[in-house]
């Protein structure tokens, strides 16, 4: 979306809204649809479709949430992948095959 969209709705007493029919459109959101807020520290809040909890996986939104606050409060640790560390991480995966249809092997704790 290259569109920049600005609309204005109203809280009522009991602190609800209407999401501005311009809005509904951008997200493609229809009734009963979920909406996740995220509030930035400068104060700007972007709202945003929210994800189907049923096909998300928990660990992996964990860790998500973990890499999202790590860069957030701490950008002085992001750094360029450059063309030696790409090298570098070729070099350390030469002649490692992966099969990602192949099964997990069982744990040992399980067995």
């Amino acid at each position: 979306m290259n569109t920049v969209i600005e609309d204005d709705s109203t809280l009522t007493d009991r602190y609800q809204t209407t999401v501005p029919a311009s809005v509904r459109r951008a997200l493609k959101l229809n009734r009963r649809d979920r909406i996740h807020y995220t509030i930035r520290p400068d104060g700007e809040v972007v709202l945003t479709r929210a994800l189907d909890d049923s096909s998300q996986d928990p660990v992996m939104a964990s860790f998500l949430a973990f890499l999202e606050r790590d860069l957030r409060e701490h950008p002085e640790n992001i750094r360029p992948v450059t063309a030696g560390t790409f090298a570098e991480a070729e070099r350390l995966t030469a002649g490692v095959e992966v099969d990602l249809d192949e099964e997990l092997p069982v744990d040992d704790d399980d067995a």
